[in-house]
């Protein structure tokens, strides 16, 4: 019964009816730069670095901040990996020459049953689901297969955190402007969402009934690029 007005923010771009977040282009720029500086020290000691960015049920950030800094291969929640095909993957790089190779992976991210043993972290009071580090787990397992040495990189909460990105301080006051005015109106139970590149309200019930996971077909076109 109270009367609200909600405006999306996550970093982890997964509310439903709106296409973008505000605080998700901020921690993508964070991660992508990142992710360049990486690749420098990765070449030089000719390692497999395994850098681990948020996403605990989305691979959102995972898949913009690999694609957009080049990274050899992406793992995310929606698509559970093999770690054989990954190790191939990254192997073929190594055989073709190449000194490094840099593999970004989701915090929720996790191998086909059965594919290597994987430490699930269990459950907090709360019954929310504990990551026990895929990063970790994920560059033990590329180090066995490949006989390179691998090592993890978890951003953490570096991603959340800093100066925001023109973008996000635009689309958040386009958000913040929206929503004051539908206060005006009183009309209530809303939330803003951008809609290509209109603001417009959404019923907030539907913002919060499912997580909006990245398609298979986005997934398809990361492949291309990597």
């Amino acid at each position: 019964g109270l009367p609200i007005v909600g405006v999306p923010k996550t970093v982890d771009n997964d509310i439903a009816v709106t296409d973008v977040t505000f605080g998700f282009d901020t921690a993508v720029t964070v991660a992508t730069e990142a992710l360049d500086r990486l690749k420098t020290t990765a070449e030089s000691h000719q390692r497999v670095l395994v850098v681990e960015v948020m996403g605990r049920h989305t691979g959102w950030i995972a898949l913009h901040c690999g694609m957009a800094a080049g990274a050899h291969a992406i793992v995310v929640p929606e698509r559970p990996f093999d770690i054989a095909e990954l190790a191939a993957k990254v192997g073929e790089r190594f055989a073709a020459g190449k000194r490094f190779a840099i593999v970004v992976a989701a915090e929720g991210a996790k191998p086909k049953t059965g594919t290597m043993d994987f430490d699930e972290g269990g459950r907090d009071v709360y019954g929310h689901e504990r990551f026990a580090g895929i990063a970790r787990q994920l560059s033990t397992e590329l180090e066995k297969h490949l006989g390179k040495e691998a090592r993890p990189v978890i951003l953490g909460h570096l991603q959340r955190g800093g100066t925001p990105t023109a973008y996000d301080r635009v689309l958040a006051t386009r958000f913040g402007w929206h929503a004051v005015e539908a206060v005006h109106r009183g009309e209530f139970g809303l939330m803003t969402a951008l809609l290509g590149t209109d603001i417009t309200m959404v019923p907030l019930a539907e913002a919060v009934e499912t997580l909006k996971t990245v398609p298979a077909g986005r997934y398809a076109e990361a492949e291309v690029v990597m």
